[in-house]
Order: C-alpha cells, then sequence, then structure tokens
C-alpha cells in the first residue's frame, strides 16, 4: 500500500488515480483544508482506497496512520502553496509545510518505511542565474513558501545520511491540465494558477482576467513559463517510485518540459480553445515575478526514462472541460 499525503487535493489526486490504474492500493492522509472529499469519493471508484482525514501537525495521526496500515512507500503533496500567503503569514508555512513533514518523517522511521517521493517546486531555485533551469542551479528562493520546501530537501539529504530514508525530491515548475477522462481536476479556492483563471473568465459569473505586466524582456513583453501537463507530471512520480523501489539512491529532479510559453501565448490558446473572447486587463508587474522560468530536464530524462509527452494544447483542452464540470458542482 501507498501513502499518499495531499491525495485529496489537484497533484495528489491524479497520483492516486494513477496508482490505482497500475493496481496499487492507496491509503490517503488529507486534512481537506485544500482538497475536497468529493475528490476521494470520485477516486474510491477506480480501485482500493482508504481515506484519513488527519494533520501533519499532529504527530500521533499520521503515526497511527502508518501503523495500522502495511506501507511500503510515502509520496508526500500535502502542503501549502500560495507565494503571496507564505509572504503575509509565513507561521503558517513554516508549521505546515516543514513540522508537518518532520512528523511525517519520524512516524516512517518509526515503522520501518524508508522510500519517499516529495513534491518539491522550482521555486527553490529563486530568481533564474541562466536559463534553462537545471539541477546544480544555485537555490535562493526568495519566498518562505519556497524556503520551506528547500528546508525539507535539505532535511531529506540529512534523514538520508543518518538514517538510510531514501528520497527523490521531484522539482515541479508549471502543473497544467487535468485527467484526460475528466474525472478529476483542479479545483482550489481562491484559485491562483493561470489557465484555470484564464477559462473561469468564460463563465457566466467571470470577472475579467487580469495579466500582469507586458513590459518584460520576453518574446511578447509577458512572463514565460514552462507548463508541464499533470498526467506528465504524475509518470514521473510512478518512475521515481519504481526508480526507489529497485534501490535507487536519494535523487531529485527538475520536471518541465524544457520550453516555455508566455502569458500571451497561453491566453490567446484559451481564447482559440474555448471559442470566445475572454475580457482582460493588463496590470502593472507584481513583486517577484522572473521574466522566465524554464526546466532542463534532462536528468530526469536520462536516470528516470521519463519523457513529457503532452502539449500546452491538451493540458488546456482538459483544464476547459474539467472547469465546465466544477462550474456545475459548485455553481449548481
Amino acid at each position: 500500500m501507498i501513502l499518499v499525503t495531499g491525495g485529496a487535493g489537484y497533484i495528489g489526486s491524479h497520483c492516486v488515480l494513477a496508482l490505482l490504474e497500475k493496481g496499487f492500493k492507496v491509503l490517503i492522509f488529507d486534512n481537506l483544508s485544500t482538497g475536497h472529499i468529493e475528490t476521494v469519493n470520485e477516486l474510491k471508484k477506480y480501485g482500493q482506497v482508504d481515506f484519513i482525514k488527519g494533520d501533519l501537525t499532529n504527530f500521533d495521526e499520521i503515526n497511527s496512520a502508518l501503523k495500522s496500515n502495511q506501507i511500503e512507500a510515502v509520496i508526500h503533496f500535502a502542503a501549502f502553496s500560495q507565494v503571496g500567503e507564505s509572504t503575509t503569514n509565513p507561521q503558517k508555512y513554516y508549521l505546515n509545510n516543514v513540522c508537518g513533514t518532520l512528523n511525517l518523517l519520524n512516524a516512517m522511521l518509526e515503522n520501518s518505511v524508508k522510500r519517499i517521493v516529495f513534491s518539491s517546486t522550482a521555486s527553490i531555485y529563486g530568481e533564474p542565474s541562466y536559463i534553462p533551469i537545471d539541477e546544480a542551479h544555485p537555490k535562493s528562493p526568495i519566498n518562505p513558501y519556497g524556503k520551506t520546501k528547500l528546508m525539507i530537501e535539505n532535511i531529506l539529504d540529512d534523514y538520508d545520511q543518518a538514517y538510510d530514508l531514501k528520497s527523490v525530491r521531484l522539482r515541479y515548475f508549471n502543473v497544467a491540465g487535468a485527467d484526460l477522462k475528466t474525472r478529476i481536476g483542479e479545483w482550489h479556492e481562491p484559485e491562483t494558477h493561470l489557465i484555470p483563471n484564464v477559462l473561469k473568465s468564460t463563465f457566466g459569473n467571470a470577472k475579467t482576467f487580469q495579466m500582469f505586466g507586458d513590459d518584460y524582456e520576453t518574446k511578447d513583453g509577458t512572463c514565460v513559463r514552462d507548463y508541464i501537463n499533470i498526467e506528465d507530471l504524475i509518470n514521473a512520480h510512478l518512475l521515481a517510485l519504481e526508480y526507489l523501489k529497485n534501490g535507487g539512491e536519494t535523487n531529485y529532479f527538475n520536471l518541465g518540459t524544457n520550453d516555455g510559453n508566455s502569458v500571451k501565448e497561453v491566453f490567446n490558446a484559451c481564447q482559440k480553445i474555448t471559442g470566445k473572447n475572454i475580457p482582460v486587463e493588463v496590470k502593472s508587474r507584481r513583486a517577484g515575478d522572473p521574466a522566465k522560468l524554464i526546466a532542463d530536464n534532462s536528468k530526469a530524462k536520462s536516470v528516470l526514462n521519463w519523457s513529457p509527452k503532452n502539449t500546452l494544447e491538451t493540458s488546456i483542452k482538459t483544464a476547459y472541460e474539467w472547469e465546465k464540470k466544477l462550474n456545475k458542482i459548485t455553481e449548481g
């Protein structure tokens, strides 16, 4: 059985679905602060899923979950992840992300679980010194969210050396899209990601889409980001799990496409796919938004034999189908 923390959330739920389709039994541990019980109930249709509502900041809850189940490995998604909020409320992020992960790792040690795949982020690199960004790039996160993830990566190194706890850290760039069969998708309140926010602007209760900055030194003046499809991203988690199962050493990998799309390109693609003119307002730059963030994914390709397959258009199409379904769920 695989323990998936944060399995009721966006990326975690897609991982649970992929694990079930591979025949794994899954235990979801989630406090439902940002995840949804409706997502858990949907996942139960596709395989053996047990669910524990629990909080990683409570050691006894996570320790009990591990003690009462035969867990062979952990995939750890549970975290707060809003960059802006992390700046205004760092205490929330250090307590939840760092202390919660320490409780998880200590419970793993107590129950002899020695393999973990960790959901990290490109935010650990901070302002890029060069593009594309490889794993050797200097790590200088510019917000508490990125700092918590880098702290956890350092802790994982120490736990490997001291306790032989093996980890794979997957550093995400911009994740996009939804399940190809529209069973699950991205469901955040509030939503902070570009593609769902553009798509939400096509519905009846839409707000004007706000584009932050059109004066960057990029091909069209807007920020360029590396958009990795959710199903490609999750495939890397399954490969990382297999890598650890086969005796792989602690390691870390960038997950991106080695390519970038500007905000305007994404916006125009959304208009084309939806067939709608989306109202847009150009605002001034946001603090801390680098002009370009693009991954060098060659290490994941060579070591994990991973390769992204889906296009940006596929990500937008699946996200749009999910947004239409979610609009019916939430608006009634």
